[in-house]
């Protein structure tokens, strides 16, 4: 055996696969290349300086993942979540006006269920780029704690539907990451 040759797996049932049907009803596994996408018609906008990338809608289990952009200077408005929230930091930095930590590029964050928090990201950061996993809904607030608006799952969906039958990429485009 030359040094260019593979080297063959060893001989044990690790490396054998599964041998049997999945679940009939699971839905199918979502795989979703260049996640941070070049087409800007992906990105859906939020707010002045903000945006989010759908990668899946569960729309069978009431949460949702996706990019969240944010260029230059800006604001997601006060929100809470009646479920946990996860954040894992791919580009630049964030934080809460409520708390004195940043997250920085790299950094991991959860979200404890009943929290409320205004994000924003400060005028020195050219792009952030956040993964999040929202689970349930983010009810946005007043500084009192006022309800105002919701997002959730379906809610995402309606805007992703509007915004890609505006741009061109057709209201059927997110059904991909529809799950």
């Amino acid at each position: 055996m030359s040094q260019s040759d593979p080297v063959p797996p060893p001989a044990n049932d690790k490396w054998i696969p599964y041998r049997h049907p999945q679940p009939k009803d699971s839905p199918p596994e979502l795989v979703v290349p260049n996640a941070i996408p070049t087409d800007e018609r992906i990105w859906v906008p939020v707010e002045k300086n903000v945006w989010f990338r759908p990668l899946l809608l569960a729309a069978s289990r009431g949460y949702w993942m996706n990019l969240l952009r944010v260029r230059k200077s800006g604001v997601l408005s006060c929100h809470r979540h009646p479920q946990p929230v996860h954040a894992f930091v791919l580009k630049g930095e964030w934080r809460y006006l409520e708390h004195d930590w940043v997250a920085t590029e790299g950094s991991y964050a959860y979200e404890a269920p009943g929290e409320t928090h205004t994000l924003v990201v400060e005028p020195h950061v050219e792009e952030m780029i956040t993964l999040f996993q929202v689970n349930g809904a983010m009810i946005y607030v007043d500084p009192d704690g006022k309800a105002v608006g919701f997002d959730d799952v379906f809610t995402r969906i309606d805007k992703c539907r509007a915004h890609y039958s505006r741009n061109g990429l057709g209201a059927d485009y997110i059904d991909q990451f529809i799950r």
